[in-house]
C-alpha cells in the first residue's frame, strides 16, 4: 500500500502556502477546523503585515482578528498567535524551534502541528495524524488505535522513519481525493486490491470515479484502471 501511494502521489506536499518556518507554524495553527484553501486565502495579507514573532506578540488584537476571521474561531486563534509570538521572542530568540519537545510548549501547538513544521520546514521526519490520516490507517487495518499519539507511534513502527513526512502527505492527499469519510470511491481507488475495507463505498468504477477529486484525478483513475 505504501508503494502504491508513492506511485499515485509522487508529488504530494503540504498544501499550506508558506516561505518560512514561522509562516508555516502560523498557517497550521490557523488550519484548525477549516480548510487549507481557506487558510491560503487569508495568509498573503497576514504574512505581509506580520513578518516576525515580535510582530505577532505586539499585534493589535482587533486588526489580527479581522485578518484571520474567515478561518473561524478567530478569537481563540488570535490568542494562540499572540501567545505564540511572545513565547518565541521570550524563550527561543524569536526563532521557531527545531525540536518537537520545544514546539509543543508553544500556545496552540500540539504534536500534529509540531510534526507538520518539523517535516516541512526543517526536514525532520514526522507523522502528521490529522482526521484524514487517522481515519485511513484504521480503515486499512494499520492500527485500531483512536488516540492520535498512539496512532503516530503505531504507524511509525510499520514505516521507515525517512518515509514519515511523505507518508503523511500521501495519506492525507488520498483522504481528501479518494477515501472520503462518508462515501469513499472504492471502485476507483488504486489501493482497492489491498484494502480490507473495500466496499465501504460504491465499487462500480463509473459511480466511484465521480467521487474522485483534485488535480490528480485523471492520474488516480488511470492508476485504478490499471490495477
Amino acid at each position: 500500500m505504501l508503494r502504491c501511494l508513492t506511485d499515485v502521489y509522487p508529488d504530494a506536499h503540504c498544501e499550506l502556502d508558506f516561505t518560512t518556518p514561522l509562516e508555516l507554524l502560523v498557517a497550521v495553527v490557523l488550519s484548525a477546523q477549516t480548510t487549507d484553501v481557506r487558510v491560503n486565502e487569508v495568509t498573503p495579507a497576514l504574512f505581509a503585515r506580520y513578518r516576525t514573532a515580535a510582530d505577532y506578540a505586539g499585534a493589535d488584537r482587533t486588526e489580527l482578528e479581522e485578518l484571520i476571521r474567515p478561518t473561524g474561531f478567530y478569537r481563540a486563534k488570535t490568542n494562540s498567535l499572540m501567545g505564540l509570538g511572545a513565547a518565541l521572542v521570550e524563550r527561543f530568540g524569536s526563532e521557531v524551534p527545531k525540536k518537537l519537545d520545544d514546539l509543543v510548549t508553544l500556545p496552540g501547538v500540539g504534536r500534529k502541528t509540531a510534526n507538520v513544521v518539523l517535516g516541512n520546514a526543517f526536514d525532520v521526519p514526522g507523522i502528521t495524524v490529522d482526521t484524514h490520516f487517522g481515519r485511513l490507517v484504521r480503515r486499512w487495518g494499520w492500527t485500531a488505535e483512536e488516540d492520535p499519539v498512539k496512532v503516530e507511534h503505531a504507524v511509525g513502527e510499520l514505516i521507515p522513519r525517512k518515509e514519515w513526512t511523505m507518508l503523511s502527505h500521501r495519506v492525507i492527499f488520498h483522504g481528501r481525493r479518494v477515501c472520503h469519510a462518508r462515501k469513499p470511491a472504492c471502485g476507483a481507488c488504486p489501493l482497492a486490491r489491498d484494502c480490507p475495507s473495500y466496499g465501504t463505498g460504491p465499487t462500480g468504477f463509473e459511480e466511484a470515479a465521480k467521487l474522485v477529486k483534485g488535480p490528480e484525478r485523471d492520474h488516480i483513475l488511470g492508476m485504478a484502471a490499471q490495477r
